[in-house]
């Protein structure tokens, strides 16, 4: 298993200043969190922040916020340079495991960084992709989890897809569904990412396999740029209509956060101050309540998206904003949304109680 590079200390975003002109007191400092989502790499051009490894990962869990666990989501990193191309993703398993298991030795610090993991594999591969899934849990050490294979896609050349270059209508190919079975069958996450047009077609996977145990990732992706710009009235009744058909799918869990990247179209990292708690809630509040409102407590988990949504905003400010939105919650709630159902979906083992 190969290990992360040592590295003498975190390296800074190439927006830190920016983000540093503005922080705030921690709400609810005491509160649990389990992260369920965050990505780790040794080089990633084209992102504000180059290398994000534990050091990176840690100063920003440092915070202020009680992050007691996370979750590491795939991102395309260090794939294996060589051998068989389905087992190359292999390799960021591999990567992960190793960070892991130096957060695990409790010399980093008491956070549990990546007590599970979302890897990838091409789905497409229908049931060959058996192959790629063992490997994957072979690598993970006991923390595999499930496959993130990503359905973005959208006929404007404005708006990026997935890293892998799925085809139109990718939820809907037999190929695909067949490898969404293969992780049903081993009670694996069907980790999905896709845009807001795409919904309907995610409904229709989750009808199709209800064994499958799929966790929708960033609020569903409402789009605000390219042809989406200016529209996001229009949008947000299009995504409502989307998720409320897709909430009554029982075996769809979702996430709430990721909206704070370029695509959403809130277009904070062109201000010459970062956003407030309180701005980020204003925005994104519609989406938040919506989808706690539709899916209820039960299948609902904040995330962080992080370094990805922190081109707009710090770890600190963004946690901020979602407690203010359940600032009148319950003890139970909070605990659900924090903590208690990131644990429970991703099996992550939580430390011991003091």
């Amino acid at each position: 298993m190969p290990s992360p590079e040592p590295s003498p200390g975190p390296t800074k975003a190439d927006n830190h200043d920016w983000l540093a002109q503005y922080d705030e007191e921690t709400l609810e400092p005491d509160l649990k969190i389990c992260d369920p989502h965050h990505h780790l790499w040794n080089l990633k051009y084209g992102r504000s922040t180059t290398r994000y490894q534990l050091d990176e990962l840690l100063e920003d869990l440092n915070s202020g916020h009680n992050i007691v666990s996370t979750v590491f989501v795939q991102c395309g990193a260090e794939y294996r340079p060589d051998g068989p191309e389905n087992l190359r993703p292999i390799g960021e398993t591999e990567f992960v495991a190793a960070i892991a298991a130096k957060s695990a030795s409790g010399k980093h610090g008491p956070q549990r960084v990546a007590k599970g993991i979302i890897g990838w594999a091409n789905l497409l591969l229908g049931d060959a992709v058996d192959e790629v899934l063992e490997a994957h849990i072979a690598a993970g050490d006991g923390l595999f989890r499930g496959i993130r294979c990503g359905a973005t896609y959208d006929d404007s050349d404005e708006i990026h897809s997935s890293g892998w270059g799925p085809p139109a209508h990718v939820l809907l190919d037999p190929q695909y569904r067949a490898g969404v079975a293969q992780l049903a069958k081993r009670d694996l996450i069907v980790e999905s990412w896709c845009y807001h047009p795409q919904l309907p077609e995610l409904t229709d996977l989750a009808r199709a396999y209800p064994d499958a145990r799929i966790v929708l990732d960033h609020c569903g992706g409402p789009l605000g740029v390219g042809p989406y710009a200016g529209r996001r009235t229009e949008v947000l009744e299009v995504w409502k209509a989307h998720i409320a058909e897709l909430a009554r799918c029982e075996n769809v869990s979702i996430k709430l956060g990721g909206l704070n990247m370029v695509f959403n179209g809130f277009n904070w990292q062109h201000r010459p101050k970062p956003p407030t708690s309180t701005e980020l809630l204003e925005a994104t509040q519609p989406y938040l309540e919506y989808l706690i409102e539709q899916f209820g407590v039960d299948r609902c988990m904040f995330e962080s998206n992080y370094p990805v949504d922190k081109l707009s905003c710090s770890y600190n400010v963004l946690w901020n904003s979602f407690k203010r939105l359940t600032a009148d919650y319950s003890a139970d709630e909070k605990a659900k949304l924090y903590h208690d159902n990131a644990v429970r979906i991703y099996r992550v083992a939580d430390l011991p109680r003091e």
